[in-house]
């Protein structure tokens, strides 16, 4: 695995992370009885973003870690997986 593919799947790892992480905890401003006026009522009331991005470096971490082992020691092949087309190798 080459630097630049490790940092990008590390990114895009990050980036699922965090909108899978997004909506948790969050309660509108209806919900708490604080409408701020010009804003929506579904509005988050505090998003807490910092800890929410801790939270996904955390996870993604360990999910990239998880796919550098099986990608460096080959666990899973592209030849494994039943569903993808077979190439063969020119020379």
């Amino acid at each position: 695995m080459t630097l630049a593919f490790g940092i990008a799947l590390y990114f895009l790892i990050w980036w699922i992370v965090l909108f899978a992480m997004l909506p948790i905890g969050v309660r509108t401003q209806e919900e708490e009885g604080e409408v701020a006026p010009g804003t929506a009522e579904s509005a988050p009331h505090t998003p807490k973003l910092l800890p929410k991005m801790l939270a996904t470096t955390l996870v993604a971490s360990i999910v990239f870690a998880a796919l550098y082992a099986i990608i460096v020691h080959r666990v899973i092949t592209l030849d494994q997986i039943p569903f993808l087309p077979r190439y063969d190798t020119i020379r």
